[in-house]
């Protein structure tokens, strides 16, 4: 019965010692992938990716890319337009210069 306990503790050890290798490759993995020079390569590479794709639609459709450019135009200079364009009201409280335009007072036309 002496065997057993020591048996027992020689697999508890060994099985110890396998999850921290395996602890340990984990980590070493980790460490690869989040290396920062490594982040910002990848980084890079899906910005360069992503910038082709656009540009290669912007080819294949150059209407769509029109009509956007003409909407950011128009919602980036909408404020000076609406004020160009929107109706002043007539204001009939200003005098005519000319004499012959103005009215007669009402003592006068009789």
């Amino acid at each position: 019965m002496s065997d057993e306990p020591v048996r027992h503790l020689a697999d508890a050890e060994a099985q110890a010692a396998a999850a921290r290798e395996r602890l340990s490759h984990t980590v070493g993995q980790l460490q690869a992938r989040l290396d920062p020079k490594l982040l910002a390569r990848e980084a890079r590479e899906a910005g360069l990716q992503a910038a082709r794709s656009g540009v290669d639609n912007a080819r294949r459709n150059p209407g769509v890319v029109a009509g956007a450019t003409g909407l950011l135009g128009l919602f980036l200079v909408r404020k000076p337009l609406c004020r160009l364009l929107r109706r002043r009201p007539k204001n009939t409280d200003i005098p005519a210069k000319h004499p012959a335009l103005r009215e007669k007072p009402a003592a006068e036309k009789e």
